[in-house]
């Protein structure tokens, strides 16, 4: 079997700390005899910067080519100027477009260690467990037409909500097949009652699940009313599929039941490639933070989480996977804290490195 190969886009901001910190778990594992071909890639205001774009057909052509690709964060206020078609953002669209990843999985796990650094109550949030999947390449970020129009004496912002039956189709599947590895429950989200892009949405899903996974518990909830639920009680969830702008917004709102956007991994799944792997990127969903940029202030988790996903979802390392987020569990148990960690109370912060460093030694031991 040839060597499984991983693109890495480190991106702007904080990217390249966090993703520093994933090689040395890459490295861990290669000494495991598990090891990984590494290449490295621009991608964002990096590539911006070095070639005029955010994204070189050449890189692109690579991440087609590769098992996996791991993203750090693109974007920052030094590029607030640029073009909207150059802007780094579009980087990571084109990645997510081209690659056609349209199953976008966002888990929202609370670690125990930190149940009570949530915002909500420990009751609420202690032993969650929940992913949302995010259809991630249609619907209002990609609809025709698109743009900032004149009418009459004023500007008009146009973005267009479309989604195919195939495409929710698809991204229900996925989900579907998720829930049958985990509790067994969907919950579809939408706006059916105001949109008609909604109706279609609960048409389809419901009709995918009569007809292939009648087995799986389907509840549906308008998205606005899900938000709501999930900071009420998220753990009467277990997989949440809905569109790109709800999923967008659902899971960040997710991520502060975790307690920090910097332990939030994702994945973003397209259809199987030769080998049988899943065309995949995979990305913490912090953004590039470029206000604590090179400083070892940043939280590696989630990036380190991010791979945790590719082992189990790429590479069939189930075990590996479930080794490495036992790792961070310890490593959170015994105190260790990034900057975004620290509560109320405060308390000594460990750099980004160190934090790396202690996931890696409690691998080992």
């Amino acid at each position: 079997m040839t060597t499984p190969s991983i693109l890495i886009l480190a991106g702007d901001g904080i990217g390249p700390e966090v993703m520093a910190e994933v090689r040395k778990v890459i490295d861990w594992f290669g000494t495991q005899g598990h090891a990984f071909e590494v290449e490295e890639g621009l991608v964002g205001g990096a590539a911006y910067d070095a070639h005029g774009t955010p994204l070189t057909d050449e890189t692109m052509e690579r991440a087609q080519s590769v098992d996996a690709v791991l993203l750090g964060a693109v974007g920052g206020p030094k590029y607030d100027a640029l073009d909207f078609s150059v802007k780094p953002e579009r980087g990571l669209l084109r990645l997510r477009k081209e690659m056609d990843l349209f199953s976008n999985l966002r888990p929202a796990q609370c670690f125990d260690a930190l149940a009570d650094f949530s915002s909500l109550k420990r009751e609420v949030v202690a032993g969650l467990d929940i992913v949302i999947v995010r259809e991630l390449t249609s619907g209002v970020y990609f609809g025709e037409p698109r743009g900032i129009f004149k009418e009459g004496n004023e500007r008009v912002g146009i973005n267009t909500q479309r989604y195919t039956e195939s495409e929710i189709a698809r991204v229900a599947r996925s989900a579907f097949e998720l829930a049958r590895r985990r509790r067994n429950k969907v919950c579809s989200m939408e706006k059916a009652n105001v949109m008609e892009s909604g109706i279609l949405w609960r048409e389809v899903v419901t009709e995918v699940h009569a007809a292939e996974y009648s087995d799986v518990e389907l509840s549906h909830m308008y998205a606005d009313a899900g938000a709501m639920q999930l900071c009420r009680w998220p753990k009467q969830f277990d997989v949440i599929v809905t569109d790109n702008l709800f999923g967008d917004l659902l899971s960040d709102a997710a991520a502060m039941l975790t307690g920090s956007l910097g332990m939030l991994p994702s994945a973003s799944l397209g259809a199987p490639m030769e080998n049988g792997r899943p065309k995949a990127l995979y990305e913490p969903v912090h953004g590039s933070a470029p206000d604590i940029a090179g400083q070892g202030k940043a939280n590696p988790i989630a990036c380190i989480l991010s791979f945790a996903m590719a082992l189990r979802y790429s590479f069939d390392l189930g075990e590996g996977a479930a080794r490495l987020e036992a790792a961070v569990e310890t490593v959170l148990a015994d105190g260790a804290r990034t900057a975004d960690l620290l509560g109320p109370e405060g308390g000594t912060a460990i750099s980004t490195a160190e934090m790396g460093d202690r996931i890696v030694a409690a691998l080992s031991a």
